[in-house]
Parts: structure tokens; sequence; C-alpha cells
């Protein structure tokens, strides 16, 4: 099958191909988005496989239909940035990747509380300017603290035992509890009371209309004071001005982030000659106590591999005609 390819970098490109050894698509790599701008190259192409910044909003999704696409089969677990219905209405069906490597994200995670908590960061920096004070340096005790998980869906699950590892208490948010959390003592509270009690709150959740910026002014004033804020899911769950003022009063004390609510002009690019035009991204990167990293908490060997396999999976599914498990239904 004709497949374009959007949003491409080297490592795309190279477990894609790889992955297609068994499949004999015809990959089409862009390095461009696919956004208004962009829907013309996907002209011919009966499948397109795009990235979580590509816009398929229904404008330009009726451009592609316009073009011939029947598929849209995302490498990403997420399709908030999909306009469900504007594709089912135009014939198109929608693949994605639910699961590809929950472990690393998790992981991920739970290095951001390291980094923030013992500030690996800075001590690496001092002892390179052959600077070994600790001053500044104190951090606490993982073993004993609570640890509030928002969302436990596979990713929430494997946080949650790494932290469990830890010796951390357990509290949960979400709206299916998760046997298996429950099972290794997971206790499952209402929001407001998961914010008040817990020294660090880690979000694992999708992004919907019922989940957009969960954290915000109204729900900041429920935390702990100098509680640990992890978001390493969509950016579009946190008000980012609302926790800078929160950052301000130090009513947050610590913040780690791998997504952020406007990243789409920002991460995956080298931007290292440009002067950044988003002030409040700027503002972030000010405090001593945020830790920022630019959507990397998917990136594994272990995790590229599983996504190209199943993205393609998807593509040879649709196109022999048989059930594909990861349809995405309107």
């Amino acid at each position: 099958m004709k497949v374009a390819v959007f949003s491409t970098k080297n490592y795309d490109r190279h477990f894609l191909s790889e992955a297609n050894g068994e499949h004999a698509h015809e990959l089409i790599f862009f390095e461009p988005r696919l956004s208004s701008e962009t829907t013309a190259l996907a002209a011919g192409f009966p499948a397109i496989c795009p990235f979580i910044n590509d816009q398929l909003n229904a404008e330009n999704l009726k451009a592609i239909a316009n073009g011939g696409t029947k598929l849209i089969a995302l490498r990403s677990a997420g399709f908030n940035n999909v306009d469900i219905k504007a594709a089912t209405d135009l014939g198109i069906t929608l693949v994605r990747v639910p699961a590809y490597s929950p472990y690393a994200v998790a992981e991920h995670a739970a290095g951001l509380i390291l980094t923030l908590n013992r500030k690996y960061h800075r001590a690496y920096n001092r002892v390179r300017e052959s600077n070994f004070s600790l001053n500044g340096l104190l951090g606490f005790d993982l073993h004993g603290s609570t640890v509030g998980i928002v969302g436990t869906g596979k990713i929430g699950m494997c946080f949650a035992q790494i932290m469990k590892g830890f010796g951390c208490n357990l509290l949960a948010y979400d709206i299916y509890k998760n046997p298996e959390c429950l099972e290794m003592g997971v206790k499952y509270v209402e929001l407001s009371e998961l914010f008040a009690t817990s020294d660090i709150v880690s979000l694992h959740c999708p992004l919907t209309p019922e989940s957009y910026r969960i954290i915000n002014p109204t729900t900041l004033e429920q935390f702990k004071p100098g509680a640990m804020l992890i978001n390493t899911s969509r950016g579009g769950l946190v008000d980012t001005k609302a926790v800078i003022d929160a950052l301000k009063s130090q009513k947050l004390g610590y913040l780690g982030l791998d997504v952020y609510e406007l990243e789409g002009d920002l991460f995956f690019e080298d931007l290292s000659d440009e002067v950044i035009q988003d002030d409040v991204f700027e503002r972030l990167l000010t405090f001593p106590n945020v830790v920022i990293t630019a959507h990397q908490a998917f990136f594994t060997r272990n995790a590229l591999q599983n996504i190209a396999q199943t993205t393609l999976s998807n593509i040879t599914d649709f196109e022999k005609g048989r059930e594909c498990k990861n349809i995405v239904n309107s």
C-alpha cells in the first residue's frame, strides 16, 4: 500500500523501514507536518501515517479525502489531534498504536521525579565546573512519600509498580479501577483528596474534553503546599499560566514536564539558533525547580520498534480487509 508518512525524522525512517520488510508497503517519507499548507502532499496516497503534532482537523481531513486518502494510521496512542467525527463522515478509517511501551513513559516520569528531587542536572553541571558544594542540592526520601496517580491505564499501572518499589504510598484517581493496581495496594480516592494529600502528583490520563486543563487555578489550590507535579501525558492537561503562578507563590514546589500545551511550535525541532517567541514557555525555563524534556518519554528503542510494527500491521490489516483491533471509533 502506498503510504505518506508525515513529520518524519531519521529514527522514524529507520524503524519503519526496518519493520516494513515483512509488509512491503510503499513508504514515502515527508519531513513536514501535515497542515493546511501541506495537505497536497497526501494527494494520491490511499493511506497517510501522521504523528502527534500533525493537524487533522475537519478542513485538512476533507482535503486529503478529496486526494484519495482512505486510511489514517497514527503512529501514536493519543488521537486528540484528529476530528474523529469528520473522519468518519468522510469515510476515512482511523487506526492507532494503543500500547507501544508503557514502561518507557512510566520510567521517564520516575526519572523526572528523581531529577527534580535530587537535582542531578544541577549536580552534574557543578562537578564539571569543579564545584563540589552540596548547598542547594537537598532532597527528600521517596520512601514513605505519598504519590498520586491520575489515570491508571497501562502507563499509570507501570508507574505505580515503579513507585511501589521505592516504598511510596500510592493513591489514584480514575473512572475505572485497574484490578492490577488494586492488587498492589493502590487506594482510589476522589481527585480533590488526591491533590490535597499527595507529595507527588503524576498525570497519566488521555486528553479529552473532560480532562482538558485538569490542572488549573482551582485544582492547584487543592494541592498540598510544596508538592511536585509531573506530566508525561499531554500538554493540554495543564494550564501553564496557572502553574507558573503556583510556582511563583511556592504553592507548587517542583514541576516536571515532558509535554507542553503549545509544544507543536517547539518540540522535535532544533531551534538552538533561533529566538523562542513563546514567552510562557521561556518563563518556565527560568525556575530552578522546573525540569522540561521535549516529549521524549516514549523515545526508547523498544517503543519505536513496537510503534513501527503495530503501525504497519494496522495498514496491512486495512489493505487486506481484515478486522483491525486498533480502529478508533467515533
